[in-house]
């Protein structure tokens, strides 16, 4: 094949996508310079990030190299969702005009943290905030952005995380359609935070399955079996607490000295 025809398949199927350059480049960690020269036909993807890239733009290897094979949309990543506690109570304390400063300071800090560890913002609602990860180590990044964003944002954010398939697709009239992520992981990650809110100090929670064989910078909670409306197998939810958080364990001359 090519590279000029392989160069119109990943142009055309990131736009179709609605990703850009940065987000294709962050989801499979490498440069945009990288992504660049894909679409500009002067160089190829790495066989190690061919399957990741392929997965990303919902189709199959054989489509991207030539062959006639439908697109596919889903693909297996992270999704890391957040809220603010007192966000609507805020806003009705402030003008429209102050809060949307306030919502646009919270979220550019939350998209730094999201590309930092080359994750996707994907949408903005309200004082919520969707992202996605993808690739080899998406459960790691998508953890650590967590952790990340809590230490930025303090008290008030709080952030549910899931781990699965994603649907990534356009949503919307074609002329105003947008790139969206759909599909039970991303519900879950969604009842999560909201579990989150009501049932956790620290505000971070995950997936027990999400969090299995992963080394984080945070003490896991003890696993609580969560049943959620439309969900058909109950959830195992962890609280995530950061370290620098996370009470000290008494020695024993505190203990003595009491």
């Amino acid at each position: 094949m090519l590279l000029s025809d392989l160069a119109k398949r990943i142009r055309s199927q990131r736009e179709k996508r609605g990703l850009k350059q940065q987000d294709v480049a962050n989801a499979l960690n490498v440069s945009p310079q990288a992504v660049s020269k894909w679409e500009r036909g002067e160089n190829a993807p790495d066989i190690a990030v061919l399957t990741s890239l392929t997965k990303l733009l919902g189709v199959s290897v054989d489509w991207l190299l030539g062959a006639h094979d439908e697109a596919r949309d889903v693909f297996e990543g992270s999704v890391l969702v957040t809220s603010v506690s007192g966000a609507y109570e805020k806003s009705l304390h402030m003008r429209a005009r102050d809060f949307a400063i306030w919502a646009n300071g919270l979220f550019y800090q939350l998209t730094e943290v999201t590309l930092r560890h080359d994750g996707v913002p994907v949408k903005y609602m309200g004082d919520q905030y969707l992202a996605f990860y993808s690739g080899s180590t998406h459960r790691e990044r998508a953890v650590a952005a967590a952790l990340q964003s809590k230490a930025l944002v303090g008290e008030g954010l709080r952030v549910g995380l899931s781990s699965g398939e994603i649907y990534l697709g356009s949503v919307g009239h074609p002329d105003y359609a947008r790139p969206d992520i759909m599909g039970q992981t991303v519900n879950i990650a969604f009842l999560t935070v909201d579990w989150a809110q009501r049932n956790t100090k620290s505000g971070i929670a995950a997936p027990k399955s999400m969090l299995a064989g992963l080394s984080v910078d945070a003490v896991t909670g003890k696993a609580i079996k969560v049943n959620f409306l439309g969900i058909e197998r109950p959830v195992e939810l962890c609280e995530l607490i950061p370290r620098t958080s996370a009470p000290k364990p008494k020695t024993r001359r505190s203990q003595a000295a009491k």
